[in-house]
């Protein structure tokens, strides 16, 4: 699964690292570094960030327009 951030749409609530942070990590205040690729493990993490992000700035698999693979 390919995960990507709106960085523009970002706002730096940071939900997304809480939960996952094996796949994003805020750099200072407010920038958000993250892998696109998603490890198969880190699958449902990711999902949960993608839910909680208030700004709904991260999208995965289909929403991200890379397909759920």
């Amino acid at each position: 699964m390919r995960v990507v951030v709106d960085l523009n749409r970002c706002q730096g609530y940071a939900q997304c690292v809480f939960l996952a942070p094996e796949v994003f990590e805020l750099h200072g205040e407010e920038a958000l570094m993250y892998s696109p690729e998603v490890p198969e493990d880190q699958r449902e993490k990711v999902l949960r960030a993608v839910a909680a992000c208030p700004v709904q700035a991260v999208l995965a698999g289909e929403q991200a327009g890379t397909g759920a693979g």
